[in-house]
């Protein structure tokens, strides 16, 4: 388990981990062919045989990053597309975990986990660039649309199952609904007190 989020500034794939994606097309050496042409271009990649895809909210999702390095195992990689966070899974955890929340009755509860959305086989994402533009890099661009939290880095990521994703959800809706009750029931703080946000552990 880390205690740092490397998802505070974007990342960038290594060579083995643009082979691991390239590996999910039906046609590798043309994503390869592709990024060695237009290294800062985005590719559509099928979900369902290297990878699912778990798409959540951007501040719900980034709440799930949160609880996976702050108090789990980590995650795989995972990218941000137009005001969504993307967590690259295990192959058959966008089958298996709609019916997991389903069983573990959070779809019904006031604060329960927003829709996630599950990309497995007959799916497609779009993925980020290994490579950022020039005036991103340089910090000196606008924000991208589409970018890499954390990176893959090698041919055979670690990806978690169904199971740790849903420990994940589970834990960002709790956390979610802990600091709505707080902010509800407690008066307001004096104005001279010093108040600490200890809701988030990093």
């Amino acid at each position: 388990m880390s205690s740092r989020t490397p998802f505070t500034e974007p990342s960038l794939p290594t060579s083995e981990g643009a082979a691991w994606l390239a590996s999910a097309g039906t046609y590798p050496r043309s994503a390869s062919v592709y990024w060695g042409e237009r290294p800062t271009g985005r590719v559509v990649l099928p979900c369902g045989t290297a990878f699912d895809v778990v798409s959540a909210p951007a501040i719900f999702g980034r709440r799930m990053l949160d609880r996976l390095w702050g108090e789990g195992p980590g995650s795989g990689p995972v990218a941000e597309h137009r005001g969504r966070i993307l967590l690259f899974a295990a192959p058959g955890a966008a089958r298996r975990l709609p019916a997991l929340l389903d069983w573990e009755e959070w779809g019904g509860r006031a604060h329960a986990v927003p829709p996630l959305l599950c990309h497995g086989p007959g799916d497609a994402v779009t993925v980020p660039a290994i490579s950022l533009p020039a005036p991103v890099r340089g910090g000196s661009g606008s924000r991208a649309e589409s970018r890499w939290l954390v990176a893959p880095d090698t041919r055979h990521p670690w990806l978690p199952g169904p199971e740790v994703v849903l420990w994940a959800a589970v834990r960002a809706a709790r956390a979610a609904a802990s600091t709505a009750v707080r902010i509800s029931i407690f008066p307001p703080a004096d104005q001279g007190a010093n108040v600490y946000d200890v809701s988030r552990r990093r």
